[in-house]
């Protein structure tokens, strides 16, 4: 059989065709296996298909025409209502496994430790289509000019990723429950992944201030990992007696890339809710950046002005990390790669990957739930592929993660033999 490439490094790597045939179907005496479904909807999001009517369209007539053929939307969706969504996550940690294994989790920043982000995102909200497992919300909105109060449904699922590694490494979501708290609902996730991957596939977390709580930390901990999470006023005693232990000069300072960052170090804050001390690191980040003005000149002509702003910011961190031999300052690395989870985990897969697309909402609780975690499965291993064998093997390469899905979902029209 003609293979792709993406699809042939897959295998290689995963034994990947082999274990998506693998899979649980549910269906009694489908039209369709199981695998054809999910090979059309793992490819659909590996090529940025942003719902699954695109891809009915493009199994018909499109790039999918002759790797899957023709397949209806409904016929998508009744399949993935009765697909077990933890037979994907058990598939998703199996992959996982595969990863560490062959070294993508490490880094020379992290300095040997395996560093993951936690934080959660909303998808899905509407006014008009919901499912079963939706949250609710009383909404005040203007209709028709009337300013009135809806209920509004939406979903928000929460992520576990690894952040230390070249590129992010999203690890599994959970869907956040009717009536949980988004900690909750990630502890949770944390526990089943560990129970899955073992205990000492992680070395430590970091995470927003909204995680600095004591059952959280202390659940953390009791799953042996150490922590770094923002401290804010969430936390206001905390935050007080680090800001007087930290009133002082910075006792360290450090110049790099057109930044100077002061550093103050207290090993031992006391914490009056959780009856404990814990390290703090606060640091001023001064950064220098070259911008643009348009301004106009006497005669009204518009021009362009190099100027540069100076733009300041102060962050204080919370952390059981002993740093040993370890500088002050990785405290500030890791608590800075938390928001690698927002900038290159949600914001691109919401705006490539379409994670908020709902296509199979309305009445279809599980398959939305499963088309969700196909999709964060497909972003993760196209990631794998653009900086693994497209990026690596150039010695300039121009081609962004949008250009590969595109060349993906050409090279599907064409695809070459499979030399393996």
């Amino acid at each position: 059989m003609r293979r792709h490439q993406f699809e042939t490094y897959l295998d290689k790597v995963f034994n990947f065709s082999a274990k998506v045939g693998s899979l649980p179907d549910l269906r009694q005496s489908p039209r369709h296996n199981g695998k054809k479904i999910f090979d059309a909807v793992f490819l659909g999001a590996a090529c940025q298909f942003p719902a699954l009517h695109r891809i009915e369209t493009e199994c018909q007539k499109g790039a999918l025409h002759k790797r899957i053929g023709r397949l209806s939307e409904d016929a998508i969706g009744y399949a993935l209502e009765r697909q077990d969504p933890e037979a994907i996550f058990d598939f998703g940690c199996d992959l996982a496994r595969r990863l560490k294994r062959n070294g993508v989790f490490r880094s020379d920043w992290s300095r040997g430790l395996v560093d993951a982000a936690v934080d959660g995102i909303e998808i899905c909200s509407s006014f008009a289509r919901f499912c079963d497992h939706c949250m609710e919300r009383k909404v005040k909105r203007m209709v028709d000019g009337e300013l009135r109060e809806d209920i509004q449904y939406y979903h928000r699922i929460c992520a576990v990723t690894i952040v230390s590694s070249a590129f992010p490494i999203p690890l599994g979501i959970r869907f956040q429950k009717n009536g949980e708290t988004e900690v909750a609902c990630t502890l949770s996730l944390l526990q089943d992944l560990l129970d899955r991957v073992g205990r000492r596939f992680l070395d430590l977390l970091v995470a927003d201030a909204l995680y600095l709580q004591m059952p959280f930390v202390r659940a953390v901990e009791d799953l042996g990992l150490d922590w770094v999470i923002n401290l804010k006023d969430n936390q206001p005693e905390l935050l007080a007696e680090a800001q007087r232990l930290t009133a002082g000069p910075a006792p360290e300072q450090l110049s790099y890339h057109q930044q100077e960052l002061q550093i103050w170090h207290a090993p031992e804050v006391y914490w009056p809710i959780a009856d404990r001390s814990v390290a703090v690191v606060k640091t001023v980040r001064t950064q220098r950046k070259h911008r643009i003005r348009i301004c106009r000149d006497d005669a009204g002509r518009k021009q362009a002005q190099k100027e540069t702003a100076v733009e300041q910011g102060t962050n204080f961190y919370a952390s059981n990390l002993e740093l040993g031999a370890r500088p002050v300052v990785f405290v500030h690395q890791l608590g800075r790669s938390r928001w690698v989870i927002d900038t290159e985990v949600f914001q691109t897969i919401t705006t490539d990957g379409h994670l908020k697309k709902p296509s199979v909402h309305q009445r279809r609780s599980h398959a939305l739930i499963v088309l969700t975690m196909i999709r964060v499965l497909a972003f993760t291993l196209t990631l794998l592929f653009f900086h693994r064998q497209v990026r690596s093997h150039l010695r300039r390469c121009s081609l962004g993660f949008c250009d590969l899905a595109r060349r993906l979902a050409d090279q599907f029209l064409t695809p070459r033999s499979d030399s393996s």
